[in-house]
């Protein structure tokens, strides 16, 4: 059996990836994933500044800080527009049949390793009951898909910042390809902006790739066939959702054969071991807006027991208490200060569960709510007049995958991996258009 065969039974394909010519700046080019800084506009307008009329990601995605904005058409057809722009202008170099290596290291030093490969969205689900090989890990929020879909449905690239787990305990997969980088010549090298840090990116010669192969189809092969999760949605589960739907779209369009080749049947990913060290969970945070303490209480006593509150001096001392505890607790800000919250008999598992029942309720009568990555934009965001954040302890990385497959997805925007800074760049592009 060929690696390519190999690598079909378990959904997964060598892509044809596009990156930007020599000379294209990367620092410029590459821009951090859509879904970070929603309720920061100046993070993006210092993009924006940085960027300039250089060529760039930043005009082929809609950073979702303006997703409010009136006439969101203007801004798609603009994207679109830009994608047209940039291949017609020859902008591309196209690597044909690829598996790219990547190392990320992050503004604090933090090094973590990934390949850039497709998934087949047919192995797919986003339901919390499908047992899928290629599974959604938190709760997809339907009403996030249409507006994501208006920009892909007629976009003829696709730029990935999606990350998908393995869980791979021998380091099998990705490490012996980490191995040999050091004889590769990299295909791209940068600095990347807004304290990014930096990434490289290697093809991974023919040879290495049927050792891959192999040890991926291990990992499934040794799964449950039952419930055989090889590949779980890290970063950018809306995205891969958007992605399946637009497929969805098209496939009754298609005849056998196309369903069989079609590029739209395919998502761009990043693959990552649960097992890197490098690899971090970060808990994703919530602020409330316009809410009174004494409404969200209310809401709050009704889906536990009882809870007991601690006040507590800075963001600091509140993380600590958070990450340490022993029962259920979750962190607290607004205009006045901070605190803990411990809880007794609580509605979910988890504080993510219990304070995610709490503000559907708050947001169905009203409330507006995000989802902030890192305590210190939750602090600064949380503590602006009338408003209130939430914070939440990470998820232990060395269960997660038995927790998927014990109880179905988490709560919806529990974990990050890595802080906002941290989070995947746009660099690699790919055609979904056929033709």
């Amino acid at each position: 059996m060929s690696h390519e065969q190999t690598l079909a039974r378990i959904g997964v394909r060598l892509a044809d990836i596009l990156l930007p010519r020599v000379d294209v700046d990367l620092s410029r080019w590459a821009v951090v994933a859509c879904d970070q800084y929603t309720a920061q506009p100046d993070y993006w307008a210092a993009v924006e500044e940085l960027v300039g009329g250089s060529p760039s990601t930043l005009r082929l995605i809609y950073p979702e800080v303006y997703l409010g904005e009136a006439h969101s058409h203007v801004r798609i057809h603009a994207i679109n527009a830009a994608m047209d722009d940039y291949l017609e202008r020859g902008l591309f170099d196209t690597y044909e049949s690829t598996l790219l290596l990547v190392r990320r290291q992050t503004a604090t030093g933090v090094v973590r390793w990934g390949v850039i490969v497709a998934l087949d969205l047919e192995r797919y689900s986003w339901n919390a009951d499908d047992r899928t090989p290629i599974r959604a890990t938190e709760g997809t929020i339907l009403d996030r898909i249409p507006p994501r879909k208006r920009i892909r449905e007629n976009a003829p690239l696709e730029l990935p910042h999606i990350m998908v787990l393995i869980s791979d305990a021998a380091r099998s997969v990705i490490e012996p390809l980490a191995a040999i980088s050091g004889g590769l010549q990299p295909v791209y090298d940068v600095e990347l902006m807004q304290h990014g840090g930096h990434v490289t990116g290697w093809t991974v010669p023919g040879d290495a790739i049927p050792a891959f192969a192999d040890a991926l189809a291990a990992l499934y092969d040794a799964l449950d066939p039952a419930d055989p999760l090889l590949f779980a949605m890290g970063d950018g589960n809306h995205s891969f959702a958007t992605a399946k739907s637009c497929w969805e779209d098209l496939r009754p369009t298609l005849s056998d054969a196309e369903r069989e080749e079609h590029p739209a049947r395919w998502a761009l990913v990043e693959i990552e071991n649960i097992f890197d060290p490098g690899l971090e969970f970060e808990p994703i945070h919530r602020v409330l807006f316009d809410t009174p303490r004494e409404v969200f209480e209310a809401e709050l006593a009704r889906h536990c027991a009882s809870y007991r509150v601690s006040p507590a001096d800075t963001a600091a001392e509140l993380m600590d208490r958070v990450v340490s505890a022993t029962d259920q607790t979750f962190g607290y800000c607004d205009q006045h200060g901070y605190a803990t919250y411990a809880l007794t008999d609580p509605e979910a598992s988890i504080p993510a569960g219990t304070l995610q029942t709490v503000i559907d309720v708050l947001v169905d009568a009203g409330r507006e709510v995000d989802y902030i990555h890192g305590a210190e934009a939750t602090s600064a965001i949380g503590r602006r007049d009338s408003n209130l954040g939430l914070f939440l302890p990470a998820v232990p990385k060395d269960s997660f995958f038995a927790s998927i497959v014990a109880d179905g997805a988490l709560p919806r925007k529990t974990f990050s991996l890595g802080e906002a800074d941290d989070k995947r760049y746009y660099l690699e592009a790919r055609r979904i258009q056929a033709g």
